[in-house]
C-alpha cells in the first residue's frame, strides 16, 4: 500500500455499546433530537391538555376544580407532580416552537452552514430553557 491509502480517516459504524458513552453530539444534533421529544411529549399529553382546557372554561365550579389541581393535586397524584407534567409541556411546546421557527428560519434564508447551525441551536437550547425556567417559576409561585 502507498502512504495516502493508509493516512486516510478510516470511517466505521458507530458501536452502541462502546462508542456512545464518548460520542459527543453537536448542539444542532441535540436540539434535533429534543425538538422530536418534544413533539412527542405534547402528542401523548395532548389528552391531558385537553382535560385541562376543558376543565378551565366549562363553568366556575369545573374552573375551580382546575385551580385545585395545582394546590390539593388530582386524588392520589400530588401538586407538584401536577406542576411538574404542566413544566414539561411549557419546555416542550417553547422548545418545539422555538426550534420550529429555527429550521424555518434556515429553510427560507438558505442559512444551513456550519457556524449557524451550531449558534442558532445554542440560541435555541438557551432560549427554551430560560423562558421554561422563568415560567416554571411563576407556576411553582417563586414570584
Amino acid at each position: 500500500m502507498n502512504e495516502t491509502a493508509q493516512s486516510k480517516p478510516e470511517f466505521r459504524n458507530i458501536n452502541a455499546f462502546k462508542d456512545l458513552t464518548t460520542y459527543r453530539l453537536p448542539a444542532a444534533g441535540w436540539v434535533s433530537i429534543l425538538h422530536r421529544a418534544s413533539g412527542v411529549l405534547m402528542f401523548v399529553l395532548l389528552p391531558f391538555v385537553i382535560w385541562l382546557f376543558d376543565v378551565s372554561v366549562s363553568s366556575e365550579i369545573s374552573y375551580a376544580r382546575f385551580t385545585s389541581a395545582f394546590e390539593a393535586g388530582l386524588g392520589p397524584v400530588p401538586s407538584w407532580f401536577v406542576k411538574l407534567v404542566v413544566l414539561a409541556l411549557i419546555w416542550a411546546y417553547l422548545h418545539h416552537l422555538i426550534a420550529g421557527v429555527r429550521h424555518l428560519y434556515m429553510d427560507v434564508f438558505h442559512a444551513v452552514t456550519k457556524e449557524f447551525g451550531r449558534s442558532s441551536a445554542v440560541a435555541t437550547l438557551v432560549l427554551s430553557l430560560g423562558l421554561t425556567a422563568a415560567l416554571g417559576a411563576k407556576l411553582f409561585g417563586l414570584y
